[in-house]
């Protein structure tokens, strides 16, 4: 089957922390749904979505895996989406591809990291919490859904109740039976809050329910009960084991019956133009218009090549489709269209609006592509899904020099495929470096270069990317006079630097009276400017956060050229910079660890030890600390195998990019210490 009609689909992201069971309950949905024989399992490594011969050794998701199901007339598209922290990226991916964040949680670990973030960032997506393994044994039902209340709202709600001891799930929506026991509350109580919840949003349906007293059947919620989710103000909380099977067909039914079709989600924001003159540009779920949707996601399959899983967002797609690639000027033939269930693709006559379809061999796709077949679409784009900032890096050297094109080709497709992984080259230390979330990104990275392409690599710390700013106000002037026989140089730059708050970056000024520094040597003027605030003045890194302001200069009429107030410039600017007080700023990292209780005190002093700062301490479950601490990024180097070594690897960890403050000064000594003799940092 292929589905016909945009009302007969559902798109969901299953997202999560790592071992909520997000890979087995696809597998269990596939399985309930007849689209497999049997579900599999992570520990036998025969799942659908965790295909990779690397997810199956590591027994976790590493790529965002889409499989399909049809039920009882509806066509579910299924995103597993990676759980572990460091992998975060490639699960925000999948968003712009849904109308539903479907957030699972493992009833005995609770709202952890994970859970956190990947609420927040679905925020604007309709989204519904799973509460997945009900069957393990102790589970305090009702403390865990107090502690998903204080953690997201009162507006998560649950739709249906597990039994005593979670053999089963109880409807508390579609057909509510108040003499049914329950491991919790009860179905009446459940009933009463979800259908109060839903009809605060319609005052028709309000009167009939709470002044009349009638009971409103499931079709009089559903308009409602779609507005609930779209605005947030409804979070269905559902309940199931996959492993058990209970509350499997359940769900199914939920995602059918309740979960919004592409009509009723919040339309995705395309925008035409770039920057501030971007303008918002609507789209419509109309199989008759011109063909727009979104690529999702880029994977490199050895056999297929390049695969490109895309979003319908207007118009029809069909083997025959001749589309754009951005605001490219040669349509490629589509060929051959796909469905992914896994690894296996199987070809579709159709893809309608709101469908999620894959395109193989488009050389010239990409992440956040738009296709379209109208060039009327050109400079279309989706509004930017926010990301985590690479923090953690690592220096790449190739053993064989041969095989350097061969490693810049290989990260190119890594790139395309993971929007958190960031590749810079070091012209310092003359070797690239690779950017990931963390110590267990870039070793999942270096494995995939390994095995998918060969290469054997040398790896080394990557210079801290220090930088330099200014602490007060000051002013310089220079000239510079070369006389050589003949036509000489000369060129004279006065300016004044200023400070600006931390993450300002950069702002240029121009105060220059009288034509003292003619127009057409301006330029030369900022590029001068621009050449000594990447060189650095104090120690040899690039400078930030300041404005810099040309106040005067003066010309000669034959002499004068731009590389005369290109060196004046860069001079003036600086000895600005040494007259305003510089400092090193250093990187600081935002880290999160999730320890057991016992182990506070040895983690927190790990981090205090590497001039780490706690911000704050939480207990997110029983037994449990989730320790906050700002740290530098020069001090974090093997923390994560430290770690592990303290906790027996039961431990969370995530990195997020904490902006820069000024290093001690005894580091900024030596920084500068170091410039002044090899006249080079060790920074980038």
């Amino acid at each position: 089957m292929t589905p016909s009609s945009v009302h007969d689909i559902r798109n969901l992201s299953l997202l999560g922390q790592a071992g909520s069971g997000k890979t087995t309950l696809a597998e269990a949905l596939l399985a309930a749904a007849g689209e497999i024989g049997a579900a599999g399992s992570v520990e036998r490594g025969d799942t659908v979505s965790d295909y990779d011969p690397q997810e199956k050794s590591m027994g976790h998701s590493l790529h965002a895996s889409l499989v399909h199901l049809e039920w009882a007339g509806h066509w579910i598209n299924l995103l597993d989406a990676p759980g572990l922290p460091d992998l975060a990226g490639r699960a925000l991916a999948t968003l712009p591809a849904v109308e539903t964040a479907a957030v699972v949680v493992g009833a005995g670990s609770g709202v952890e990291s994970g859970t956190r973030r990947m609420m927040t960032a679905a925020r604007g997506k309709c989204r519904m919490i799973i509460v997945n393994k009900i069957d393990a044994a102790g589970t305090d039902f009702a403390a865990l859904l107090d502690a998903i209340v204080a953690e997201f709202g009162r507006e998560c709600l649950p739709i249906n109740l597990p039994a005593p001891g979670g053999g089963k799930v109880v409807d508390c929506f579609f057909a509510p039976d108040g003499a049914t026991t329950t491991a919790f509350s009860s179905v009446n109580t459940a009933h009463s809050a979800i259908v109060d919840q839903i009809v605060e949003l319609d005052e028709e349906l309000m009167a009939k329910y709470l002044e009349q007293g009638e009971s409103l059947d499931p079709e009089q919620l559903h308009a409602p009960f779609e507005q609930a989710l779209r605005e947030g103000h409804l979070v269905p909380v559902c309940f199931v084991s996959a492993r058990t099977g209970a509350g499997v067909r359940e769900l199914l039914d939920i995602l059918g019956r309740l979960a919004p079709d592409p009509t009723e989600g919040n339309p995705p924001a395309f925008l035409k133009g770039e920057g501030a003159a971007a303008g918002r540009v609507e789209v419509a779920l109309d199989p008759e218009r011109h063909v727009v949707a979104h690529v999702f996601q880029i994977s490199n399959d050895p056999y297929r090549g390049k695969l490109g899983l895309f979003r319908i967002h207007q118009g029809q797609v069909t083997p025959s489709s001749q589309l754009y690639v951005g605001d490219g000027r040669k349509p490629f033939k589509v060929a051959h269209l796909l469905r992914m269930q896994g690894r296996n693709a199987v070809e579709t006559p159709l893809g309608v609006p709101g469908d999620l379809c894959t395109v193989a061999r488009v050389d010239e796709i990409h992440r956040d592509a738009v296709l379209h077949d109208s060039h009327d679409e050109d400079y279309f784009h989706l509004a930017p899904q926010a990301y985590p900032q690479p923090v953690y890096g690592l220096a790449l050297i190739t053993k064989k020099p041969a095989d350097e094109q061969k490693l810049s080709e290989a990260l190119a497709r890594l790139t395309d495929e993971d929007p958190c992984l960031e590749v810079s080259y070091d012209v310092r230390g003359r070797r690239t470096v690779v950017r990931g979330l963390g110590e267990q990104h870039l070793k999942i990275v270096l494995d995939e270069l390994s095995t998918r392409w060969n290469l054997q690599l040398d790896t080394a710390p990557p210079a801290i990317p220090y930088r330099e700013t200014i602490s007060v106000v000051a002013e310089a002037r220079y000239r510079h006079k070369k006389q050589s026989g003949g036509a000489g140089q000369f060129g004279e730059v006065a300016l004044r630097v200023e400070p600006l708050e931390r993450g300002a970056g950069l702002q240029l000024g121009d105060e220059v009276k009288g034509g003292a520094i003619p127009t057409n040597f301006m330029p030369a003027v900022e590029k001068g400017v621009r050449q000594a605030l990447a060189e650095g003045a104090l120690a040899g890194f690039p400078i930030q956060d300041l404005r810099v302001v040309v106040t005067d200069g003066k010309h000669h009429a034959v002499d004068s050229n731009e590389v005369s107030f290109a060196t004046a410039s860069r001079h003036a600017l600086i000895e600005a910079v040494l007259a305003a007080r510089p400092q090193v700023l250093e990187p600081m990292l935002d880290v999160q660890v999730k320890v057991a209780d016992a182990l506070f005190g040895e983690v927190s002093g790990e981090l205090s030890a590497r001039r780490g700062r706690l911000t704050s301490t939480d207990s997110p479950a029983a037994g449990w600390m989730l320790i906050s601490a700002r740290v530098p990024m020069s001090e974090m180097d093997g923390f994560e195998s430290r770690l592990k070594a303290i906790c027996a690897g039961e431990s969370e960890f995530v990195l997020e990019a904490g902006g820069y403050e000024p290093a001690p000064q005894d580091v900024q000594n030596e920084l500068a210490r170091s410039f002044a003799t090899t006249g080079n940092g060790n920074g980038g």
